[in-house]
C-alpha cells in the first residue's frame, strides 16, 4: 500500500513515516521547505498554497493520505490546505486521515469533550483547524478527522524542549497550572492514525492520552524523567495571562479507543522514569 504523509518532515509526520515503513508500506512524505530526518521511500516538495498537489498526487498515486501538516494560524495552510487535499483525495478515491487538535475547543462551560461536541475556538489557530475539520468532512464524507492533544515523545516535542529550557533558565516563560490537556505519546498517536487509515472508520475521532494534566504537571513529569530539577519550572495561570488559549480541555477518546488495538497511554505511564525504554528514541 502506498501512503502519502503530508507534513512528513514534522514531529508527528516523521513518526508516521517510520512506522509506515516498518509495516512494509511504500511511504512518500512531503515537505514545505526541506526534507526532515525521516527516511521515507521518497520525498516530495509540496506547498498546499501553490496548486502543486495535483502533480504530486498523479506522481505518487497513494491509496492513503495522512495529513500531519499545519502552520499554526496561517489560514491558507491550516484551514484551506486540507480542503484541497480533501477534494483531490475524494476525486481520486483515496483514503484521507486528517489530524486536528483540541484547540478547536474553548474549555469554557465544560471540561470533557467527546466526538459529538461542536467547536468553539478562542484562538486564530483553533479557528483555522475548526474550519478545516468542517470542510474536510463536507468534501470527503468518508475521511477521518482525528483530534489530538499535546504530542510528547523521545525528547523532541516542543513541550519537552521547553521544559529543558525553563529548567536551565535559558528562556523566559512559565507553565500554566490551570491549562489542562490530555497529552499523547507520538508513537501511540502515529500507530492509531495508521490503524484508522487501514480501517473503514469515518468521521470525527478523538486520539488523546488517558491522563488529564496541567501544563505544569506535565512539565514536572518530563523533568523527573529526564533528571531535571522540577522546582526550577516557573508557574503561572493562563487566566491571568495575556496569552490567548483554552483552559480546561479534556478530549474523551474512549469511543475511539474501544475500536483500536493501539493503546493511547496516559502521560503518567509513558513519562514514568522507571521505564526509559518507552521514552527512548526508536531511530
Amino acid at each position: 500500500m502506498t501512503i502519502l504523509v503530508v507534513g512528513g518532515s514534522g514531529f508527528l509526520g516523521s513518526e508516521l513515516v517510520r512506522q509506515a515503513r516498518a509495516a512494509g508500506h511504500t511511504t512518500v512524505a512531503t515537505y514545505a521547505t526541506e526534507p526532515g530526518a525521516a527516511s521515507p521511500s521518497a520525498w516530495c516538495p509540496l506547498d498546499l498554497r501553490d496548486g502543486s498537489l495535483d502533480a504530486v498526487m498523479a506522481e505518487v498515486n497513494p491509496r492513503v493520505i495522512i495529513n500531519a501538516s499545519s502552520r499554526h494560524a496561517d489560514w491558507a495552510v491550516t484551514a484551506e490546505g486540507p480542503l484541497q487535499l480533501a477534494k483531490v483525495a475524494a476525486r481520486r478515491g483515496a483514503r484521507l486521515v486528517h489530524t486536528s487538535t483540541d484547540a478547536v475547543f474553548s474549555g469554557v462551560g465544560r471540561a470533557h469533550y467527546d466526538e459529538s461536541c461542536l467547536p468553539d475556538p478562542v484562538t486564530p489557530y483553533g479557528a483555522a483547524k475548526a474550519a478545516a475539520e468542517t470542510g474536510v468532512l463536507a468534501l470527503h464524507p468518508k475521511a477521518v478527522v482525528a483530534r489530538t492533544s499535546l504530542i510528547i515523545g523521545h525528547g523532541r516535542s516542543v513541550h519537552e524542549r521547553l521544559v529543558h529550557q525553563l529548567a536551565a533558565g535559558t528562556v523566559d516563560g512559565a507553565l500554566f497550572t490551570d491549562d489542562i490537556r490530555c497529552p499523547v505519546h507520538v508513537s501511540d498517536l502515529a500507530a492509531a492514525l495508521l490503524e484508522l487509515a487501514s480501517s473503514d472508520a469515518t468521521g470525527m475521532r478523538h486520539l488523546a492520552g488517558s491522563d488529564a494534566l496541567s501544563r505544569h504537571d506535565l512539565g514536572v513529569l518530563i523533568a523527573e524523567r529526564d533528571g531535571l530539577d522540577a522546582s526550577r519550572l516557573p508557574t503561572a495561570l493562563r487566566a491571568d495571562s495575556v496569552v490567548p488559549g483554552a483552559l480546561d480541555v479534556r478530549l474523551d477518546s474512549r469511543a475511539t479507543q474501544r475500536q483500536l488495538r493501539t493503546t493511547l497511554r496516559g502521560a503518567r505511564e509513558f513519562l514514568n522514569p522507571a521505564d526509559q525504554a518507552l521514552s527512548a528514541d526508536p531511530a
